[in-house]
């Protein structure tokens, strides 16, 4: 892994906590990577992807704060600089993306537009 190239996305800590916690549980298959990245579709345009996948030609290796994930080389252009967060509240339990590129974002907060 290059460790020169810029970490395109950062985690809170509950996020990492949450991450780290699914990826502990007995049934996860520890072949699989954590995947970030985008998918047409989605109110406004373009979805997020956030889920554990197998590795491809296509995707680089990133490392924060000890947690390693994967990204299509087409993806950092859209999530440069997006932090991701996890929130466990009365009205919203979940992943959250807070993405600098977006021009627009829907209500639902996990589709957006560049």
């Amino acid at each position: 892994m290059d460790m020169t190239m810029a970490v395109p996305v950062s985690f809170t800590a509950g996020a990492l906590a949450e991450i780290r916690r699914l990826m502990s549980a007995p049934e996860f298959d520890t072949t699989k990577f954590l995947r970030i990245g985008v998918k047409g579709g989605g109110c406004s345009g373009l979805s997020y992807i956030l889920g554990f996948d197998d590795k491809t030609a296509d995707d680089e290796v990133f490392e924060f704060e000890g947690q390693t994930f994967i990204m299509n080389k087409m993806h950092g252009i859209y999530l440069m600089g997006m932090q991701i967060d996890w929130a466990e509240g009365l009205n919203a339990r979940g992943f959250t993306f807070s993405n600098p590129n977006a021009s627009k974002t829907c209500g639902c907060g996990t589709s957006f537009a560049v």
